[in-house]
């Protein structure tokens, strides 16, 4: 074993001092260690940099892998194996400087937070071999000049490089680089070269054993690669009972992980994981987690570009790592859109390339559920009309013939959160279910599956191309939905409703808050599918999933439709990867009074728009109020009534300009309160007026309260939002109340649906083309036919 340790200075001092053990120091007869004339102690030293430092919970008791992804967090010691395919370059001449520098950048910020990081690279042969050729051109033109006397040279032959000699000369160099990098970050490094025989020999084992653990707790970062200048080439089948050979740098990580107890092995190569088939191939899907004893389902492609070991090699040493109680995961390091942050993700717990668990969950992944759902949405597309209607049917009834249970559920659900203490009061009553509640939510149901008749497959527009070809279009549905919810069990059968009556596949993601209620009301919707066989089509998300890597599934979700606070709307609509989110981040809803407003409407609407559910999106947050109404009867009235339900005002600016005592100024004109709070504003005119919504609204709803109708239809063709009222409540804009049955959400997207969706927002369309040997050069300049292209009647819809 050989240790060359290349210590960068953290604290500039004329002072030294010595460090031991003897067996630190291996192949350097001194090892030095800048200090403030000060013996080392034996805690950790931390380095500070312009890396953030981080505090977070670590320790945990080895001998265990991890179960989840989610736990990866909590890993202290961790391993980090770079394959000679990340660490070279494409030609294999030389190193890939911008994705170490990356690498290196992200294993500094991890050893900042108190991580204690090893790396086990690859990379001194391709170096050398940079280094090697280089010589050998250098020293074989000068030669030819010399022997021609002539300035032109000709094309000089390269000899095969033997790897030994590559590595020889490549080591040094490697170091060198590797130390001038962390040094940027006050991290220090410390080479070892092993060999097999450091691992067989129990004396040396123990000496490196002692080295590394002497190395972490200096806070220096072990870099540790095979004696390539000296290993022998590896002999097949070789592995000892129980004990990996160290034949290339898979297995020497998965060797040094399971010594050192280390609680994470990355290891990074050029594909992005383990795939059921060689990567490339049209069938070949990423496998989000590997259990022991898949590997029979699993097709091995070739090896990586350069380097000793294929995936073949990377699972056999993952699987010896995670049975000594080492979590592994397999990711792709040479990817430019992700290698700059893939060390951090896996360590945050993102779904990034292959978990290796040995805990194999009970039901499905989130992947199977998605493909489920999508075979399942497409029966569900084909089944008749009132073969769906009577599926929405049997869930309204299951709905209240099982009204007892579900309210069971939905107790413990609310005694959890109460006991817990983690909900607001708004979201407490949005978590709550009553009988009152089951029921309305039956009759939406009824009123969806009656008026979901004709909605697949229902042809919105006929043409004749030309004689005997003709097109239509018709609604067909998206695909696979995927609804995010928070603390609002009702949501799901609303959703999965409108998913059957759209014959959509869904997935359900529900806040753990209301788990209990969300079982039951998914079990019900199961039941209610299988009187047609298609219980997949709607999956409840159990697993601990987190939702941003549900959110880069782009390749089994088609559309991502979020229900909750502005919060978890902007957070998906960031995270989401490719995949269409609709939705409103914020329900910032205006109420106008105008001059010509009746005294008998203004409070009564207001009084609705902010006090009957304050919590929801459509709930009024500004009240914007002429100028020439101040210091009227009409105002006064305004403000008696909001004192009087304990609505909490805010001034916007121009309003506390008028007051001499105002209330508490408003900080944005931009806010969303969910509670009993408004915002109260000024303007001059409903000209103003709708500059100020344009300004500072969401598009969600506004309302406009006048007597005068040409005023009234100035503000309507004005508002550019998606609900804009005259003389109404803004709470009427809701799926339920338009008639809709019910709704997946209000969007204020311009594309699209737009306000509350239901069925028809749930649909797209696809063109029908029906000929008779037609093809295109029959219509060219001296072709046989012409287009006619001639609007065709619609079919006649159903009645019912």
């Amino acid at each position: 074993m050989l240790c060359r340790a290349a210590l960068s200075p953290l604290v500039r001092s004329p002072g030294w001092c010595f460090v031991s053990p003897p067996h630190a120091i291996a192949a350097i007869s001194r090892l030095y260690f800048p200090c403030h004339n000060q013996r080392l102690r034996n805690e950790s030293i931390r380095c500070w940099s312009n890396i953030p430092f981080i505090t977070v919970p670590l320790s945990r008791a080895h001998g265990k892998s991890f179960a989840h992804r989610s736990e990866l967090k909590h890993a202290k010691r961790i391993v980090v194996k770079l394959g000679s395919a990340v660490v070279t370059r494409g030609d294999e001449c030389g190193l890939a400087l911008g994705r170490l520098a990356s690498i290196v950048e992200q294993v500094s910020m991890l050893q900042n937070q108190g991580r204690e990081m090893m790396i086990v690279t690859s990379g001194a042969v391709a170096f050398g071999k940079q280094r090697l050729r280089h010589e050998i051109l250098l020293s074989q033109s000068v030669r030819q000049a010399l022997h021609s006397g002539q300035s032109q040279l000709k094309d000089v032959a390269i000899p095969v490089l033997e790897a030994r000699a590559c590595a020889a000369a490549g080591q040094s160099g490697l170091m060198a680089l590797y130390e001038a990098m962390f040094t940027q970050y006050s991290i220090c490094a410390a080479q070892i070269l092993v060999t097999n025989l450091d691992f067989h020999d129990e004396q040396k084992r123990r000496n490196l054993n002692g080295t590394l653990h002497e190395l972490l707790r200096m806070n220096i970062v072990p870099i540790i690669n095979t004696n390539d200048a000296v290993v022998p080439p590896p002999e097949p089948n070789s592995d000892l009972q129980g004990v990996i050979s160290v034949k290339d740098n898979d297995s020497l990580a998965a060797r040094l992980a399971v010594e050192m107890k280390t609680d994470l092995l990355i290891v990074l190569s050029d594909v992005e994981g383990l795939f059921d088939n060689p990567p490339g191939s049209d069938d070949a899907k990423l496998i989000d987690i590997f259990y022991p004893g898949d590997q029979q389902s699993v097709t091995f492609g070739t090896k990586s570009r350069v380097g000793m070991g294929g995936m073949e090699a990377k699972v056999k040493a993952a699987l010896w790592a995670l049975q000594g109680g080492t979590s592994v995961v397999i990711a792709n390091g040479t990817h430019p859109k992700i290698s700059g942050h893939v060390i951090t993700d896996i360590v945050e717990g993102k779904k990034v390339g292959t978990f290796f668990s040995e805990v194999k969950p009970a039901g499905p992944t989130v992947e199977q559920q998605a493909e489920m759902a999508r075979a399942g949405g497409r029966t569900l597309a084909a089944l008749q009309p009132e073969q769906r209607a009577e599926i929405i049917y049997r869930l309204a009834d299951l709905l209240t013939d099982q009204r007892e249970e579900i309210l069971l559920a939905n107790k413990k659900d609310l005694e959890e959160a109460e006991n817990k203490g983690r909900l607001a009061l708004p979201l407490l009553k949005r978590l709550s279910l009553s009988t009152s509640k089951l029921n309305s939510l039956a009759i939406g149901l009824r009123q969806i599956a009656a008026s979901s008749q004709d909605s697949v497959g229902r042809v919105i527009r006929r043409t004749r191309i030309a004689k005997d070809l003709d097109l239509e279009q018709v609604t067909v549905p998206i695909g696979v939905l995927l609804v995010i919810f928070e603390s609002r069990p009702d949501c799901l059968p609303q959703v999965s409703a409108l998913a059957i009556a759209s014959g959509n596949g869904l997935l359900l993601k529900g806040g753990k808050e209301a788990a209990h209620s969300n079982q039951i009301l998914h079990h019900l919707t199961q039941e209610a599918l299988s009187i047609h066989g298609v219980r997949d089509a709607v999956q409840l998300v159990n697993t601990r999933e987190e939702v941003e890597d549900l959110c880069r599934l782009d390749k089994l979700i088609d559309l991502i439709i979020p229900r909750g606070s502005s919060q978890l709307v902007r957070n998906i609509q960031k995270a989401s990867k490719g995949i269409p989110v609709m939705g409103h981040s914020e329900g910032i809803c205006h109420v106008y009074v105008d001059t010509d407003a009746s005294v008998e409407k203004v409070t009564r609407i207001i009084r609705d728009s902010k006090c009957e559910y304050p919590a929801a999106c459509n709930a009024l947050e500004t009240l914007l109020i002429h100028r020439d109404l101040l210091r009227t009867p009409l105002f006064d009235q305004i403000i008696d009534m909001l004192r009087v339900e304990q609505v909490k005002i805010h001034a916007g600016p121009k309003f506390a300009s008028y007051l001499t005592f105002s209330p508490s100024e408003v900080k944005s004109l931009r806010t969303e309160y969910g509670d009993l709070e408004c915002c109260i504003e000024v303007v001059d005119s409903v000209q103003e007026a709708v500059e100020h919504i344009h300004k500072y609204g969401s598009s969600h709803t506004d309302v406009i309260i006048t007597e005068n109708e040409k005023t009234a239809e100035f503000f309507l063709q004005h508002v550019d939002s998606a609900c804009v009222f005259w003389n109404a409540s803004t709470r009427f804009s809701d799926g339920y109340r338009f008639g809709l049955g019910a709704e997946v959400g209000i969007s204020t997207s311009r594309i699209h649906a737009r306000g509350p969706v239901g069925i028809e927002g749930l649909l797209t369309t696809k063109w029908l083309l029906r000929g008779d040997n037609h093809v295109v050069s029959d219509f060219s300049e001296h072709g046989s036919m012409k287009y006619l292209h001639e609007s065709l009647p619609l079919p006649q819809r159903n009645a019912n």
